[in-house]
């Protein structure tokens, strides 16, 4: 029956006669300021890979969490298991999840336990404003361990004061509950959102349950503007097959995760000075078998304690920015035992234009210190040249840096066995591109990229039968071509195309480690990523988007899947209807976990005043 209103739900939006064609300007994407912690400059003036996700585009995008949504970047590798990511991975360029730094309105959530962690977030998808991708080795700016690339996730800041209640739900009994109040005064604004979703699971023990809690407010002070920002994220599910071997269905994991911040700027003379202080704890525990905790159980508590001071000196024809950061981390397992780690960072970086701006350089270090690991210097250089009005020709070189997550060092279990005597890895990023702006209708980017990686770490073993275990790889090579093209038609009340997008990325790895081993993670690259999205708009409020992907991984079968969300929004209220994965595909984003078949969710925001 369900497949029968599925298809029937396809097939009518498909042929849905068209009235009126909504006019989106893409100049508008141009002037978003890139959210950074010191130089910010709009979009269209910057002189690296960015790519991003706007409000407008998340609300069209058949997703209902923000792993699901970044499927959508080109260049990012989203490897989830179990559905809506629950527990997901995420990478840029061949990258893995603990090369990525995921960052909350610039602040550093990505986890030092274990990058599987660093998607565990308290935002909803309806709370967030865009989603900004750097990719290559300008990551560098944003911090330690943006080893591939860095992922921020802004927020939205309330208009005026409102409120919204909204549910959905779907098959293998989905559904879910959320709500969302906003409050703007003359000197402040206050933004609060909660959310609980759960789902039975589209097969044995993939059950699951998400509680978001969500608060951020800003006010302004005689002297300066004191912000604050708070979330807690409680999810528990059933990971059949997630860890080790798919044989083990009977694994469970409850993780919460909790966020806190205060930052407070001030302008003096020209001057721009933001100080914060930021504070992360992420709770986990893992049952090997749901109904028996007393065979095997892991219970891991880290907690991150920082502060930063940014500022921003501008001069004729040239930007500086300095910044330091400094933190404190703690774990406490009974697996990986009691760890302590001090790390210290300082950020310098100068971008000076010339020939009427028409020539940007941008030349920067980052110097790192670990308690555990020394001191490392990072520098790197930015440049840029625009070709006319709409074209500007950009390239980047830079040197990266990663130290071992707790887990690479010091995890051990029947499958897997930690190496304390692993090293840092490092690499050179090279990037060389060229991107569109400021035109009306298009909005295009292509870069060559390589990152030549010594020391890297990977999951290893020679035998099905033997443990995995973590070492440094000699030499691993990413090179390839990214690529990101978006056409935006003009409003016509007999056209329903409102937007074409075409993501395309080639990888081509190439490793030197000890033979005959199996590699668990750092060759597990997509080689071929392709997207393509075609966002129709049948009348003023009815919106359709079909989104269809072609993945080929290096070490998996290939697989197409075709996503589609048709959605009216009023000013009083919208509402949303989804079918993933429509064709029913049978496929794997890790070598572990096959992902749900077709599924249809629905869901319905009314907003209160």
């Amino acid at each position: 029956m369900m497949k029968s209103i599925t298809i029937t739900f396809f097939l009518a939006s498909v042929i849905f006669s068209p009235t009126w064609a909504q006019q989106q300007d893409s100049t508008l994407l141009d002037e978003i300021v890139i959210a950074e912690n010191r130089i910010q400059l709009p979009y269209a003036e910057q002189t690296r890979s960015i790519s991003l996700l706007t409000r407008t585009q998340l609300k069209q995008t058949p997703a209902l969490s923000v792993a699901e949504a970044l499927h959508q970047v080109s260049g990012v590798d989203v490897r989830t298991r179990g559905a809506h990511g629950i527990q997901a991975d995420v990478g840029i360029r061949g990258g893995t999840f603990d090369q990525t730094l995921i960052l909350v309105n610039g602040i550093k959530i990505s986890d030092p336990q274990t990058g599987h962690h660093s998607l565990n977030l308290p935002v909803n998808l309806a709370q967030v404003e865009r989603i900004e991708v750097l990719k290559g080795p300008g990551a560098r700016t944003f911090g330690q361990n943006a080893f591939a690339g860095a992922i921020n996730i802004v927020t939205a800041q309330p208009e005026k004061t409102y409120a919204r209640v909204g549910v959905q739900g779907g098959d293998f009994k989905l559904w879910g509950l959320k709500g969302e109040i906003g409050l703007v005064k003359e000197n402040q604004w206050h933004n609060l959102a909660v959310n609980f979703d759960q789902s039975a699971g589209y097969k044995y023990n993939t059950d699951y349950s998400l509680f978001n809690a969500f608060y951020n407010g800003q006010v302004q002070l005689k002297n300066g503007t004191l912000e604050l920002l708070g979330g807690y994220t409680d999810r528990a599910f059933g990971a059949n097959g997630f860890y080790a071997s798919p044989a083990y269905t009977e694994q469970f994991e409850t993780i919460q995760t909790g966020l806190a911040t205060i930052s407070y700027s001030r302008q003096l003379n020209t001057v721009q000075l933001t100080a914060r202080a930021y504070y992360r704890q992420n709770d986990d525990e893992y049952i090997f078998i749901r109904n028996n905790p007393s065979v095997y159980q892991n219970n891991h508590t880290n907690k991150t304690l920082g502060v930063e001071l940014n500022t921003v000196i501008p001069h004729s024809n040239a930007t500086t920015g300095l910044g330091v950061d400094v933190n404190k981390v703690t774990l406490s397992s009974n697996n990986l035992g009691e760890r302590r780690r001090t790390v210290a960072t300082f950020y310098a970086e100068h971008r000076m234009e010339y020939f009427q701006k028409k020539l940007a350089i941008t030349p920067g270090v980052q110097v790192n210190y670990y308690s555990d690991f020394g001191t490392n210097v990072l520098p790197g250089v930015d440049a840029g040249y625009r070709l006319g009005a709409h074209a500007t020709l950009f390239g980047n070189i830079g040197y990266t840096y990663r130290v071992p997550t707790f887990t690479d060092l010091y995890y051990t279990d029947p499958v897997n066995a930690g190496n304390p005597n692993l090293q840092p890895e490092y690499a050179w990023n090279y990037e060389l591109g060229i991107k569109t702006h400021r035109l009306k209708n298009l909005q295009a980017e292509a870069a060559l990229f390589v990152r030549d990686g010594r020391n890297m770490i990977d999951w290893v073993r020679a035998t099905d039968s033997d443990p995995w275990k973590p070492i440094n790889v000699l030499a691993l090579v990413m090179k390839g071509i990214d690529s990101q093209l978006t056409y935006r038609f003009n409003s016509n009340r007999n056209n329903p195309l409102q937007s074409f997008q075409l993501n395309y990325t080639y990888i081509l790895a190439n490793a030197q480690s000890q033979e005959n081993m199996l590699s668990r993670y750092a060759l597990e690259n997509l080689k071929h990523q392709l997207r393509a999205n075609v966002v129709l708009t049948y009348t003023k409020h009815l919106t359709h988007t079909i989104s269809a992907a072609y993945y080929n991984r290096v070490n998996l079968d290939d697989y197409t899947i075709v996503d589609t969300r048709l959605s009216y929004n009023a000013t009083a209220w919208s509402i949303f209807a989804d079918v993933t994965n429509i064709f029913d595909v049978t496929y794997q984003e890790t070598n572990l976990v096959t992902m749900p078949g077709r599924w249809f969710k629905a869901g319905v925001t009314i907003k209160l005043f």
